[in-house]
């Protein structure tokens, strides 16, 4: 077994800034899906997902060295790639532009022919409504709902990757929830005359909502190519 695989994350950051020039694709290759998945749900686009965890990888990459180990690897990591994303939705919001239906396909319906990491399984409407919910919420309940309950982090972690307090991330949530409950509260009604159209009083009721999960990941493409600043710091 090589002995990168087996390396704790600390030591692989550590080799990276000490000049292996293979540990720091090691500590990506270990954490890529869950970091894609965070940055494909907090925006909502998979080429907007595959630039922002370039750029993120890119300032980690080059920030490695001012890494103190007050928080774990994998929260620093998380911590980056949400700033990244959460920037280019500010960015999105300031100059905000019209994107393909799908934010990634071309007109013959193929995909771009980027290298980029595999799409969500095909969505359903209900979740393509909910998705678009989940867009209209203010960023930093968006990042706290999908790091909380899109990819179960605890809320401690989830404090410590957006670096506030943990009763500013149970806020955050309560009220995303609240208001992801207003808009989309039309499904409900609809559910539930399905339930009662039923000949069974026992039926079951409100079926959930199944979001979809992100494929094995096979590669991060950029548009771009360019290089960021190096302000994602570990406190940042």
């Amino acid at each position: 077994m090589d002995g990168r695989a087996a390396a704790p994350d600390l030591e692989l950051l550590r080799a990276h800034v000490a000049g292996d020039r293979d540990a720091f694709a090691e500590l990506f290759h270990r954490h890529r899906d869950r970091l894609w998945a965070v940055a494909l749900r907090t925006l909502g686009d998979r080429e907007e997902a595959a630039d922002a965890l370039q750029d993120a990888l890119l300032s980690a990459h080059r920030a490695a060295a001012r890494f103190r180990g007050d928080s774990a690897v994998t929260t620093w990591l998380h911590r980056i790639v949400v700033n990244a994303c959460l920037d280019r939705i500010r960015r999105r919001q300031a100059h905000p532009t019209v994107p393909l239906p799908d934010g990634n396909r071309s007109e013959d319906g193929s995909g771009t022919g980027r290298l980029e990491p595999a799409a969500p399984a095909t969505d359903h409407d209900t979740v393509l409504v909910v998705r678009e919910a989940l867009a209209a919420l203010p960023v930093e309940q968006r990042a706290a709902l999908v790091l909380v309950d899109v990819q179960g982090y605890p809320v401690a972690e989830v404090a410590r990757i957006l670096g506030v307090a943990e009763g500013t991330v149970k806020s955050r949530c309560a009220r995303g929830r609240a208001r992801l409950a207003v808009l989309l509260g039309h499904l409900r009604p609809a559910a539930a005359a399905t339930s009662s159209a039923r000949p069974d009083p026992t039926a079951p009721g409100v079926p959930g909502v199944t979001p979809g999960n992100p494929g094995p990941v096979e590669g991060v493409g950029s548009r771009s190519g360019r290089y960021r600043r190096d302000a994602n710091q570990e406190d940042t």
